[in-house]
């Protein structure tokens, strides 16, 4: 017979308890010593329905939109929102260096759609207000620049709401199945 092994799930949940700093991690770190009455408010760290959810769409939001320094910004961010902490810190992942250039890719095109609006406007187009520079200069700040960004808002702000929705909606799944257990236990 062979041993059961762990769950992908269960591999996933262990390695993520691993890499999110615990509050003994940063209670030592003397950089953190200042704001650590603000960082270590035990409702920041607490999974619950409201907090996880927040935590997930602010993650979301920090990791689309900022290249840099994502988790710093997720974990500020938490602070006035009432977010978990590590459930915001996590899902900045969801941007990596494998993902990243998909994302760009994706906001570009995102981007063109929505600025396609732009030009059955009456009046002259946003990109008809750039001055005339060589080739690809013009390109990059006439379309690709406001298209890449416009894209990037939108889904971030997609992403975000979406986040939070399935998010919220799988915290209800996960805790009427615990109870369906507790229910069929004490039967």
């Amino acid at each position: 017979m062979t041993a059961d092994k762990p769950s992908l799930f269960h591999r996933a949940k262990g390695r993520a308890r691993r890499a999110v700093p615990t509050r003994e991690s940063m209670e030592g770190n003397r950089w953190l010593r200042p704001v650590a009455h603000r960082v270590l408010a035990p409702p920041l760290w607490r999974f619950t329905r409201r907090s996880v959810p927040r935590g997930v769409a602010l993650g979301l939001l920090a990791g689309v939109l900022v290249p840099l320094a994502q988790i710093p910004l997720a974990a500020v961010l938490a602070f006035p929102l009432r977010a978990n902490i590590p459930a915001a810190a996590l899902t900045t992942f969801v941007t990596n260096p494998i993902t990243m250039a998909p994302l760009y890719w994706l906001a570009y095109k995102v981007g063109t759609w929505i600025l396609q609006l732009d030009a059955r406007v009456p009046g002259a187009p946003i990109a008809a207000n750039v001055n005339d520079s060589p080739g690809w200069i013009h390109w990059l700040f006439a379309q690709a620049g406001p298209a890449t960004i416009i894209g990037l808002v939108t889904i971030a702000v997609v992403s975000s709401v979406l986040g939070y929705v399935v998010s919220s909606v799988l915290w209800r799944l996960w805790i009427a199945r615990k109870w369906k257990k507790r229910r069929r236990k004490a039967v």
